[in-house]
């Protein structure tokens, strides 16, 4: 993980293929640097501590925010966009798409609070490449 030599992330989205499924590439302090691929739905959830910050790499995600009214953020590839901690959110994908996440080590892919989790959702704090 944490060490002196390059990490290439297409070899790290080469090497798995289970959607909503983070890979932790690098710690930079405290945070993760998270790769996930994303396809279909996630699960409406809330980090009541921490924002998330989303970095697309390839495709288009959609994240849909309550805040106080539900909208919806749409990315493509090369956009940023930071969820505040404290507002509940569903990341999704029609076509699928590769995600940069940054988050505190330890954040569950599920946050502090969620609908019921669907079996395609992977409730981790990520896992080690």
């Amino acid at each position: 993980m944490v060490g002196m030599n390059p990490i290439d992330l297409n070899e790290v989205l080469a090497s798995f293929d289970a959607a909503w499924s983070p890979r932790i590439v690098t710690r930079v302090n405290d945070y993760d640097i998270r790769l996930a691929r994303f396809d279909g739905e996630h699960v409406w959830h809330v980090h009541e501590h921490t924002d998330e910050f989303f970095l697309v790499l390839d495709g288009e995600i959609e994240i849909g925010l309550r805040d106080p009214g539900e909208r919806v953020v749409t990315l493509g590839r090369g956009q940023v966009f930071v969820v505040p901690k404290g507002t509940f959110h569903k990341p999704s994908s029609k076509a699928g798409a590769s995600v940069l996440l940054v988050e505190p080590a330890g954040t569950l892919s599920v946050g502090d609070a969620h609908d019921e989790v669907p079996d395609h959702v992977d409730v981790t704090t990520g896992h080690l490449v």
